[in-house]
């Protein structure tokens, strides 16, 4: 839109000019008008172009205020259902969503996979509390009928909206795919509410951030060198895309909660990282519920069970290497294979699909322990 306005500003004026020009020079050569009334004609047309650059900013600032008003406005709707508190303490048991069907249960690691990063975005919202609105297929927000209520989210078979807020996040916590961290040195970006039984230490361990540990100890400007009293810049803009992911995952695995809900906690690092990772968040958090939204193969073959989500809805459930033999559409995503590719049987004598991802996940296990 803002490159069609700036043609239109230039294409007007000058298809105004030149009309002009040239039948002024017309109407002078036929000496109907002399050389003083064109040069009049020529400079008020040109005091138009002032106008048309107003119209110009006024439909510039117009597409971009709008949209954002659009956001300011849905935010601002936003409220918490008022309902009483009927529980004293923080829920423990099963985490389960019954508007999609997706259940977490109680000390397991869930891994869920949704063909649409969006749907896999605000379904981790909703296992937070955050009920959203409905999208179209257009993508944009539609209202809610004001007799429907969204199904809240139960944990322990308590829902999330009867909860205190205090009590409801500390039991669930969401750490989206693009988490924020403030300035501050790694000492004050650890300090947060939590329940006490994870160190930072052993969070970072488990986050796989000893790099960044080393970098921070090389940029600190303490004798000892010691990474936690290094000042991390504004939103992290002094560590990599995947040192940033790493220490927000280390902030998030300090807080311990109840049940802990990561949207691609890591697709901002190497496949070799990744695989420690979720094999140290999983150590981490045994015995706590997790639920990891992902696609990639190294993490769902770590994970306790795996559920499959297509258009809003739990379809499948098992674990990775069960769904890669049994849902060519789980094998879609995850494999990235076509229409195509699903629909061609394998030769005689040769491995299907699932057999030879199995074979290439057992060479890659082969390695990693050599």
């Amino acid at each position: 839109m803002w490159s069609l306005i700036s043609a239109i500003q230039v294409l007007l004026p000058g298809v105004l000019l030149i009309s002009l020009v040239t039948y002024g020079a017309a109407l002078a050569r036929d000496g109907k008008i002399d050389v003083g009334q064109l040069v009049t004609v020529y400079s008020a047309a040109t005091l138009l172009l002032f106008p048309l650059r107003h119209f110009e900013e006024i439909a510039m600032a117009y597409s971009f205020s709008r949209p954002s008003a659009q956001r300011a406005v849905r935010v601002l709707s936003l409220s918490r259902v008022a309902r009483p508190s009927t529980v004293d303490a923080s829920p423990t048991g099963d985490l389960y969503d019954p508007a999609t069907g997706l259940m977490a249960p109680e000390g397991l690691f869930t891994a869920v996979v949704c063909g649409d990063p969006d749907e896999a975005g605000r379904l981790a919202d909703r296992l937070g509390g955050h009920a959203q609105p409905a999208v179209s297929q257009a993508g944009a927000a539609e209202e809610e009928p004001a007799d429907r209520e969204v199904p809240s989210v139960l944990l322990g078979g308590v829902p999330l909206d009867e909860l205190e807020l205090d009590a409801a996040r500390t039991a669930v916590l969401v750490q989206d795919k693009d988490p924020v961290l403030l300035s501050g040195t790694l000492r004050e970006l650890l300090d947060v509410p939590s329940s006490g039984r994870v160190t930072a230490e052993e969070a970072l361990s488990a986050a796989q951030c000893g790099d960044v540990l080393d970098a921070l100890a090389q940029a600190s400007v303490d004798s000892d060198g010691d990474p936690m009293n290094t000042r991390i810049t504004e939103r992290g803009r002094s560590l990599s895309g995947g040192q940033r992911q790493r220490l927000a995952l280390a902030r998030s695995l300090v807080t311990d909660p109840e049940a802990l809900v990561l949207d691609e906690p890591t697709s901002a690092v190497d496949s070799h990282t990744e695989a420690r990772v979720a094999a140290g968040i999983k150590a981490l958090r045994e015995d706590r519920t997790t639920v990891a939204f992902a696609s990639s193969p190294l993490l769902l073959d770590l994970a306790d069970r795996v559920a499959l989500v297509h258009r809003g809805t739990v379809v499948a459930v098992g674990t990775h290497r069960e769904l890669l033999r049994s849902e060519p559409r789980y094998r879609a995503v995850v494999t990235r294979e076509t229409d195509d590719e699903i629909a061609v049987p394998a030769p005689p004598g040769e491995p299907d699909q699932g057999e030879a991802i199995n074979a290439i996940d057992t060479i890659e296990e082969v390695e990693e322990r050599a």
